[in-house]
């Protein structure tokens, strides 16, 4: 691994922990919007993370080349965003705008102390993966300094 894929892992992962962040922010402001049935409420999201594996090309003992599954991780790829399976909250609210003809108004699974936790943490990924490549900046250009 060369010092230019640092850039590279960082990059990834400052881009995942960015989309984190943005999902967090929509659950958060999601979290109070009520809804008069299950089907239209909002559900909070979660990004699917998963390593991007590095590919090695080999040549097996008859003279083949033969692709192999790196062992190392190359950076961080968003799969996908999935929705929570918690269970939505119905308050029985007959005043409420938006009540059923039951009296419910329905609200999002999205558990605000749970969003703040992943905003703190999304936010502090993100700040490591910069001191990642600032030291790596910094690194080469010392190389880089070495023969003057």
């Amino acid at each position: 691994m060369s010092l230019s894929n640092v850039f590279d892992i960082a990059g990834s992962g400052m881009n995942a922990q960015s989309i984190r962040l943005n999902t967090t922010a929509s659950n958060i402001a999601n979290a109070e919007s009520a809804s008069s049935s299950v089907e239209e409420t909002y559900r909070a999201r979660k990004p699917w993370f998963a390593v991007m594996q590095q590919e090695f090309t080999s040549v097996n003992e008859r003279g083949q080349f033969q692709r192999l599954e790196g062992q190392t991780g190359v950076g961080v790829q968003v799969l996908d965003i999935v929705e929570k399976d918690a269970p939505l909250k119905p308050k029985f609210q007959p005043d409420h705008p938006m009540a059923n003809e039951d009296g419910y108004v329905y609200y999002p699974n999205v558990n605000v102390v749970e969003e703040m936790t992943d905003m703190m943490s999304s936010s502090r990924s993100y700040q490591m993966n910069v001191e990642v490549m600032k030291t790596a900046k910094q690194m080469l250009q010392r190389t880089l300094s070495l023969g003057q």
